[in-house]
């Protein structure tokens, strides 16, 4: 499914989460897509099934998720996943500092604009194709 970084200094549970919620915003995941087991994932990555239980129940609480009893972990409708205005808050800001950098290298407000852009329009592009769009 994906590789941890042990050498990183995140956490292996939030590892989990960045990788399930990319997997699933790019649509690698589709709605109703069964997610292996804790037991299986927890092998697979050869960590401790309670670090992915963690990381199952936080993206359960934030939408990207359900368990059906007796059946198993899907994934949700993207329409129920649920934006942590903290979480917003520090991503515009992190958007906001790299700007800031791309102006400290020198580059003038327009161009610096327009390279966002492109990037924001290939990162969409992207995501387009691998929906295949």
């Amino acid at each position: 499914m994906f590789q941890l970084d042990m050498k990183s200094g995140k956490s292996i549970y939030e590892q989990i989460i960045d990788n399930i919620k990319e997997l699933i915003m790019t649509d690698v995941l589709a709605e109703n897509t069964r997610l292996p087991s804790v037991r299986t994932l927890s092998r697979q990555l050869t960590i401790n099934p309670n670090t992915v239980q963690k990381a199952f129940k936080e993206l359960e609480r934030e939408g990207y998720i359900f368990t059906v009893s007796g059946r198993g972990t899907f994934v949700g409708p993207k329409s129920s996943i649920k934006a942590d205005p903290a979480q917003v808050k520090s991503a515009l800001t992190d958007v906001i500092s790299a700007f800031k950098q791309l102006l400290y290298l020198g580059l003038s407000p327009e161009d610096a604009r327009d390279m966002s852009v492109s990037a924001i329009d290939a990162l969409i592009g992207s995501v387009g194709k691998e929906k295949g769009l």
